[in-house]
């Protein structure tokens, strides 16, 4: 029976693809927020889902049958406020894609402070392509599939599993929700300071979660990483090791690693079986270890790593994981998620590989709160110099970082003047029209330039690739 659910702040990267799939279901959707942008608000008009501009207590139709809100939602929200003065049935999206997708099926959550959203589309593409039409919800935008979520007909649903607070009254991590029979940990370390005091913090939560798997269930972490170690301790279930350290105690372990432009080459070795090769499009050391992640997951719902394998060759990966826009003017620009001061070295290093002998620009918005610390510099000093040069914006959130009370913001300048004393090229632009204005006349034929945010920097990289067009079409 066909149901209506009203989506609060719908335009979140797992809002929509929750409305997906209700759509699929059969359900009317609806749902408010505030402007939205591509590639979101193209998905919602794509679905025929009416957005109603804002957050207005008038917004709220009759006839709803339940309100889901996302995390932008605060408790104070107008719309939430009164769904529940109505008497409404109020749920979070996690809450609801359990209560409506999960019950008879295997979740398989993929978690961890990096790599979710690339280890979840390439387990959902694994499992589809050795026919198991498995459900998935990806929190981004593979490119193997129409939808970053679909229902599935197969026993698996595979969910990126956020650490991140669940809703306005439930700060705990949106895993807890999603009764992992699979759970993968793929690293843990500190972030999201605006949720979590320090790493202990962090470490208590990935705790919780693996204590939920069932003993009849698989825990898959990473055995290279000794805070993914650290949290294993309350697992009731098999726990199935995999990194890129040779053998010991891991299940899976990968060795003789090459990189190069068409890819990466190694070889999977599962401990008790011989060791087979696979080349993975995917550039990177840590993309080796999302793919042993998503093989060992794989072989929780009985099939063979050797099987799985057979689909990797033709996984295309997810937005704006190391996603080239464009090539002009002999100049190509770069699209990355990195933001951690981990994941914008290791980015950075891949792209090394990826393009040797070029000049690898790093461009960083540091966007979230956490990246915007003062006490990261450190981090982001080392992180940034594996690039070649290197131009940084103002960090998003300073001013709420500067508040008394509040750890500082990242001292920008200061970063830049001791990246351009190891002899990099480096400068800082208070924001991304005026660090585009900048950049633009430093870059030369050859160059590979990185763009690295969690959000939008201001449309940098589609201005980068409008502008190089142009001064490649006036040099023809």
């Amino acid at each position: 029976m066909s149901r209506t659910f009203y989506l609060i702040a719908i335009g979140g990267t797992a809002m929509t693809p929750l409305a997906a799939l209700l759509v699929e279901k059969g359900d009317r959707v609806l749902g408010s927020d505030l402007p939205l942008y591509p590639p979101m608000s193209d998905r919602l008009a794509a679905l025929g889902i009416e957005v109603l501009p804002g957050f207005d207590a008038r917004n709220l139709p009759g006839g709803v049958d339940r309100v889901v809100v996302g995390n932008l939602a605060g408790k104070d929200n107008p719309e939430l406020l009164a769904a529940l003065s109505l008497g409404l049935p109020v749920a979070s999206m996690p809450q609801t894609l359990r209560t409506e997708f999960l019950a008879g099926r295997h979740p398989v959550v993929i978690a961890g402070t990096h790599g979710k959203t690339t280890t979840t589309a390439l387990t959902a593409w694994l499992l589809a392509a050795a026919g198991q039409a498995p459900g998935y919800l990806v929190a981004g935008e593979p490119r193997n599939f129409p939808s970053p979520s679909a229902g599935g007909s197969g026993p698996a649903f595979v969910i990126e599993g956020d650490e991140y607070s669940t809703s306005w009254e439930d700060k705990g991590p949106k895993f807890l929700h999603y009764a992992p029979e699979t759970f993968v940990v793929t690293s843990v370390e500190f972030d999201h300071a605006d949720l979590y005091a320090d790493l202990d913090a962090v470490k208590a939560a990935f705790r919780a979660g693996v204590a939920l798997v069932p003993p009849g269930g698989r825990v898959v972490a990473c055995g290279d990483d000794p805070n993914v170690r650290d949290v294993l301790s309350p697992a009731r279930a098999r726990v199935v090791l995999y990194g890129l350290g040779a053998g010991g105690d891991l299940d899976f372990f990968a060795d003789g690693i090459e990189e190069g432009p068409e890819g990466t080459r190694f070889t999977v070795h599962p401990r008790g079986r011989a060791p087979f090769p696979v080349l993975s499009p995917l550039a990177g050391r840590h993309n080796v270890a999302n793919t042993l992640a998503a093989l060992a997951a794989g072989e929780s719902l009985g099939l063979s790593a050797e099987r799985l394998a057979t689909g990797l060759p033709s996984f295309l990966g997810v937005k704006r994981r190391l996603e080239v826009r464009a090539t002009a003017a002999g100049v190509t620009v770069v699209d990355d998620f990195a933001h951690h001061p981990t994941a914008v070295a290791t980015t950075l290093a891949g792209a090394r590989k990826r393009w040797p002998g070029r000049r690898i620009w790093g461009v960083f918005e540091p966007r979230s709160l956490t990246a915007g610390r003062a006490d990261f510099l450190e981090p982001y000093f080392a992180a940034l110099g594996e690039a070649d040069a290197v131009a940084i914006a103002a960090p998003y959130h300073a001013a709420r970082l500067s508040r008394p009370g509040a750890p500082g913001a990242l001292d920008v300048p200061v970063l830049v003047d001791r990246l351009a004393a190891e002899g990099r090229e480096a400068f800082s632009a208070p924001d991304p029209a005026a660090l585009a204005e900048a950049l633009l006349p430093r870059l030369a034929e050859g160059d590979v330039v990185i763009v690295m945010s969690s959000g939008a920097f201001g449309g940098l990289c589609g201005r980068l690739v409008q502008e190089l067009s142009t001064r490649e079409s006036a040099s023809a």
